[in-house]
Order: C-alpha cells, then structure tokens, then sequence
C-alpha cells in the first residue's frame, strides 16, 4: 500500500540553513511512528516540514503519494494532516468549550467536536467550564489533542507530547495515542524519551544531527538506545 506519509532525500531548515541532510522516512497507514533523539536532532523540523510550516529546500514530500512540496499548511490542514505542537498551542484565557467553539473554522459542527472530545477525554468535560491556562499540564495536552482530532485527520503529528508531564499522565496520553492508531489514524510521534511512546510504536526511527540513523522494531531501537543518543538509558531516559 502507498505510505501515508514519506520523506525522499528531504532537506529542509530555516532560511539558507539546513536543518535536515537527507531524511527518509515512511509512516504506513495506521502506524505509530516513533521518531527518537536529543535536542536539536531535527525533530521539530521534520514534523514542521510534514505539516506545510517549512518548504523543503530538496527532496520530496509526499502525502499518501503525491508530493506536497510547497503546499501551505493550511491545505494540508484540510486535507488530514494535523500537528500538535510542542507547547500545546490552546487558548489559554478560554474556557475549555471556548477552546472547542474555537476549532470549528475547519468546518467541522460544534456538537460534533464536542462529543467526539469528550468522548476521548472524559476529563474534558468534567472541565468544560474551567478557564483552559488553570488546568493541568496534563488536561491542556487533551484539549490540544482534541483540537487535533476536531477536523478528524488522516495524519497525526504530535511533538513531544511528555514534556514536562508526569509519568502517568505521559501514560494515560500514550494510552490514548494507541486508541487513536487503532481507529486507523496515521500518527508520527516526535519524543526525546523513548520509554513514554516505544511501548505503544509500531516502528520507531532515531535521528541524529538531521538525518535518521537507524529505523527498525521498536524492540530492537530500544537496545541501541545509549547515551550517545538519548543522555540516558531507555530505563532511566524518563523519570
């Protein structure tokens, strides 16, 4: 079957710089995809590639086949790609419905994306009326996931859903990560901890310096884990 997603040769960065040297990647339909490595690996720009904010300076782009090289994000958007950045992205002087009035510009009914997110996150709507910037780390990931799925994407992108998350509450979003790529959601998952998404990742990638470096069964990636990679074994990477 043709990928969901995949890189070519894709170079791509910030203004004349190059960020990425050479990426190739493929993320199969309703795969979880883990994409591994340190800070400044590439991470982050490959996912803004993936989703229209960066045009790559060579190599392809494709989106179930075609290429998108060039393709605003915005297209993209209404096509199925979804990002969900680093930081969450909500509004956080809103109530949570606030939030979820908010995402209807794609189209998509308010009833619906009510349901559909309170269905996924039960918490949501016991919080529905709570100004979102007061709630837990935790519950202001599931409103920008739930912003995410409100246009019910083909293509998931999500950066470094752990950060600064406690362990089982990293575990409950993972757990809903698995949910989602069972329904038949495509999902690439950038994480600098590998434990958070290697239990719940159909094939995992490491990325170093730009380029991936091994791509193989999350088992196996697991073992070549070192500090090189990761600053810590995958049994002390994430606390």
């Amino acid at each position: 079957m043709t990928p969901i997603l995949e890189l070519r040769n894709l170079r791509g960065g910030y203004g004349t710089i190059d960020v990425l040297h050479g990426v190739n990647l493929k993320l199969e339909a309703g795969q979880v995809h883990a994409l591994l490595g340190p800070n400044g690996a590439g991470k982050t720009t490959t996912l803004a590639v993936c989703s229209g904010q960066i045009i790559p300076s060579a190599g392809q782009l494709l989106i179930s086949g075609r290429e998108v090289n060039g393709v605003s994000s915005d297209s993209l958007a209404r096509a199925g790609v979804c990002l969900v950045p680093e930081g969450r992205g909500i509004f956080p002087n809103l109530s949570v419905t606030e939030n979820l009035r908010m995402f209807t510009h794609a189209g998509t009914s308010f009833s619906d994306i009510q349901d559909r997110s309170f269905a996924q996150f039960p918490r949501l709507k016991e919080r529905r009326k709570q100004i979102a910037g007061t709630m837990s780390g935790g519950e202001q990931q599931m409103l920008a996931m739930a912003r995410a799925l409100a246009v019910n994407p083909a293509l998931l992108l999500l950066d470094e859903l752990s950060m600064g998350l406690a362990p089982l509450i990293v575990e409950e979003l993972y757990e809903r990560v698995a949910e989602l790529a069972s329904q038949g959601i495509s999902i690439l998952v950038v994480e600098q901890f590998a434990q958070a998404v290697l239990g719940i990742s159909d094939i995992a990638s490491i990325m170093l310096h730009g380029r991936i470096t091994r791509t193989g069964p999350p088992a196996e990636i697991a073992e070549e884990l070192t500090e090189a990679y990761l600053g810590g074994t995958t049994e002390t990477s994430h606390a």
